[in-house]
């Protein structure tokens, strides 16, 4: 499993503490808000979501004749979703307060799919709603990435996203790693049960703080 060079520049210029805690957050669906604002973005281009499974492949679709949009066609939209909407998603509600409080005892870095191309606009976002922590923009899947970083700590490690793949991946690549599987839209949680490798399944901040504190206490942080 090898880390994108793009990746590894800026994993490398986050300074990392060996000593304290390490929480690792996703950002979509985890402290922002995705689904309803990329369902606002559809509507603009007459298109929906049709929520049958957890994916956009095969569930974006046409107002004009219900038919499914093409993977090719997924791609390319979800990037223009970037583009116009990255600085215009709203925090999770209770994101920016937990992540503070979390941030007393612990360092925080947010590990994000967004291309990399938008990493300044969605850096500008977060400080704006009160997340202003290191910001990787990750390309693939995330294992690869996280124990980079998790190799470079003594004291526990979080990990903390929205689509099992992801944490299969974190799981898989460093045993050492906690993960959380977080899913804040009630109606892509109602799709998923919790990730197989999780340790713990929360969709709202007071019940993933307070996971994340009660367990870095019971560790002796």
């Amino acid at each position: 499993m090898q880390i994108h060079p793009d990746v590894l520049a800026q994993a490398d210029r986050i300074p990392i503490d060996p000593d304290r805690p390490l929480i690792l957050s996703d950002a979509d669906e985890v402290i922002l808000q995705f689904a309803s604002v990329l369902e606002e973005f559809l509507h603009e281009n007459e298109l929906y979501l049709d929520l049958a499974s957890f994916a956009l492949t095969g569930n974006i679709r046409r107002k004009a004749d219900d038919m499914a949009i093409t993977a090719e066609e997924v791609t390319a939209l979800i990037g223009q979703f970037f583009v116009e909407k990255t600085e215009h998603q709203p925090a999770v509600p209770g994101a920016p307060e937990a992540l503070k409080a979390l941030s007393a005892r612990a360092q925080i870095v947010i590990v994000t799919n967004v291309p990399l191309q938008q990493r300044e606009a969605r850096i500008r976002s977060l400080k704006k709603l009160g997340m202003d922590y290191p910001l990787i923009a990750n390309i693939g899947l995330k294992g690869a990435v996280v124990r980079h970083l998790a190799e470079k700590v003594e004291a526990p490690v979080y990990f903390i996203d929205d689509i099992p793949p992801n944490i299969a991946s974190v799981a898989k690549a460093c045993e050492k790693v906690h993960c959380l599987h977080f899913v804040a839209d009630e109606r892509l949680g109602n799709l998923l049960g919790p990730a197989a490798e999780s340790r713990h399944r929360a969709d709202n901040w007071p019940d993933a703080a307070s996971w994340l504190a009660e367990h870095m206490a019971g560790l002796g942080y």
